[in-house]
C-alpha cells in the first residue's frame, strides 16, 4: 500500500509538491472547491477526518493564513491526522528574514522583493497576503492572518507535541520537518536530515 500525504491548502494539484511524494497517494485538502481539491475542508477540522490515516501531511504557505490563536488547533489537527510515524512538511513565510532585509535595505512596503509565478511579491504581500492574486481572483482566502519566525514555529510546533524538528531556510522562506517522535534512517535519507 503506498504512503499518504495530505496536501492542506494546496490550492490545485497544478502545484508541484515536493519530489519526496512521488508514488504516494496524494490527498488534497483546501476549503476553496474552486481548485478542485479531494477534500473540500477547513484546516481548523482536521480532527474531523479518520485519525492517524496519513504518513505526512504538507502545507506549504498556509499556516499564515490562520490567526495566531487558531494555530494550535491546525497544529493539533495535523497530530490527529498523523499516523505513529508520520510527520508534518511545513513551509511559512520567515518574517525574521523579511524584517531584517526591510531595515537593512530601507525599503518601504510596496517595493518589490522578487518576482514569483504570481507576479512581484513586495514586504506587504508577505506580511498580509499576496495583494495581486487577491485582487485578480478575487479570494480573500490568500489573506495572511499571522507571522513567523523560526524561533516562533519551533515554539508553536514543540507546543503541539512534535518532539523532533529540524529546519531550513529559503529565499524569506522557513521549512520545518516535524515528528512526534524519532524519525527511521529511511525519513532522515528523505530529507538529509542531521541527528
Amino acid at each position: 500500500m503506498p504512503r499518504k500525504v495530505l496536501n492542506v491548502g494546496g490550492n490545485n494539484r497544478e502545484i508541484a509538491i515536493p519530489k519526496v511524494y512521488d508514488g504516494w497517494a496524494h490527498h488534497l485538502l483546501d476549503i476553496d472547491p474552486a481548485g478542485k481539491p479531494d477534500i473540500v475542508a477547513d484546516a481548523r477540522e482536521l480532527d474531523k477526518l479518520p485519525a492517524g490515516a496519513y504518513d505526512a501531511v504538507y502545507c506549504s504557505h498556509n499556516l499564515e493564513h490562520f490567526h495566531s490563536h487558531e494555530v494550535p488547533k491546525v497544529l493539533a489537527g495535523f497530530a490527529h491526522v498523523l499516523n505513529d510515524e508520520g510527520f508534518a512538511d511545513i513551509r511559512v513565510p520567515d518574517v525574521g528574514e523579511l524584517m531584517k532585509r526591510v531595515v537593512e535595505q530601507k525599503l518601504d512596503l510596496d517595493a518589490v522583493l522578487y518576482t514569483s509565478p504570481a507576479g512581484p511579491v513586495t514586504p506587504r504581500d508577505v506580511l498580509w497576503g499576496h495583494s495581486i492574486s487577491m485582487l485578480r481572483l478575487k479570494n480573500e482566502y490568500f489573506a495572511h492572518k499571522t507571522g513567523f519566525t523560526q524561533a516562533l514555529l519551533r515554539k508553536v510546533l514543540a507546543e503541539a507535541g512534535f518532539r523532533k524538528l529540524y529546519f531550513g531556510a529559503g529565499e524569506l522562506e522557513i521549512r520545518a520537518i516535524a515528528f512526534r517522535r524519532e524519525p527511521s534512517d529511511e525519513q532522515r535519507g528523505w530529507f538529509s536530515l542531521k541527528g
